[in-house]
């Protein structure tokens, strides 16, 4: 296939790349990914996004600008975390297929041929699944096994590596997933509402060679509250009243059972009220918490519908933006 001119309307690929502090790999991560691409003869972007980086990350990646018209450089105000970055290469992409991947040279440009061909079977996403992990096994890789197990229970998608950033998509199915949090990692979950095809191929792992980590032990409280929203997300974003619902009649269901209990045994069976006082104030307790989960219910119910209708609202700030093209991404044109 020969290559096309890389106009808005013909692009094939873009590459979203993340960059903090990565000023040791970005030519290299450059290099080898051009490398890759012009072998591969498609029409392709690569969409740099510097999360408010402090070191030289910001001179490089303007160098690479400079002397490569498929290069675009999105510079965020602050670091606002990868998730952000990821969400602001996404609004600003125009192929067919975005791929994803981390900036620190551990995802191996020359696994993109095979998420190509595996796009071309007829699925909307990709996943990377580093198989054979060489990294932290108390920092990274156990923490990772736990969170990829539950969110698979929990989402029910068949993929075993949900945190790799390394992933492919159908243009139309990442844009319409809005990320917050830390949600990057669980994009494959929440994509799953849609019914996309969904699968995954494995992907080399390997060492950070230059750099330091921006991964720690801090980061599995926040997973583990994200699980939490995922599945909240994923069930019942559009349909909140029947989590609380149920919860509350519950709750309330209890109170009245152990209320009517006492009614009984005050008409029939001579029961004192004195002597049961601390089972009708449980009861009453009950009932309260019960109509307070049916109540947060209905709250929750009209704030979906806002949600759903004012989801627009940006995770990121941008500062500059360096790209050849004089019209705003789709995203910022509604």
């Amino acid at each position: 296939m020969k290559q096309e001119k890389n106009s808005p309307r013909n692009l094939q690929i873009s590459i979203v790349v993340p960059f903090f502090n990565e000023e040791a790999n970005i030519k290299e991560l450059y290099q080898r990914l051009k490398r890759v691409l012009d072998r591969l003869q498609l029409a392709y972007e690569l969409i740099f996004v510097d999360d408010g980086s402090t070191d030289r990350t910001p001179t490089i990646l303007h160098q690479l600008y400079e002397n490569d018209e498929r290069v675009k450089i999105i510079r965020l105000r602050k670091n606002f975390g990868q998730t952000a970055a990821l969400q602001a290469g996404f609004d600003y992409a125009r192929g067919e297929i975005i791929i994803s991947m981390d900036g620190d040279l551990q995802h191996d440009p020359e696994d993109i041929p095979r998420f190509l061909a595996k796009m071309e079977e007829g699925y909307d996403v990709v996943s990377g699944w580093r198989k054979k992990r060489v990294d932290n096994l108390w920092l990274r890789r156990i923490p990772s096994l736990v969170a990829n197990r539950i969110m698979k229970w929990l989402s029910g998608v068949e993929i075993h590596d949900f945190g790799t950033t390394f992933k492919a998509y159908k243009k139309e199915v990442i844009k319409g997933i809005h990320l917050y949090g830390e949600l990057h990692r669980f994009i494959p979950a929440l994509t799953s509402r849609a019914g996309v095809k969904i699968t995954e191929i494995p992907i080399k792992n390997v060492v950070r060679q230059k750099g330091k980590s921006k991964y720690g032990l801090s980061r599995v409280r926040r997973v583990f509250f994200d699980l939490i929203t995922v599945k909240f997300i994923i069930s019942f974003i559009d349909r909140p009243l029947q989590v609380f619902g149920l919860i509350g009649v519950i709750f309330g269901g209890l109170g009245f059972i152990v209320a009517l209990v006492l009614t009984i045994g005050f008409y029939f069976l001579g029961w004192s009220i004195r002597e049961n006082l601390g089972n009708l104030i449980f009861s009453v307790f009950l009932m309260m918490m019960g109509l307070q989960f049916i109540m947060t219910g209905l709250v929750a119910e009209i704030l979906s519908r806002v949600y759903f209708a004012t989801h627009k609202v940006k995770i990121y700030s941008v500062e500059k933006i360096l790209s050849r093209e004089a019209s705003l991404p789709e995203s910022e044109e509604d």
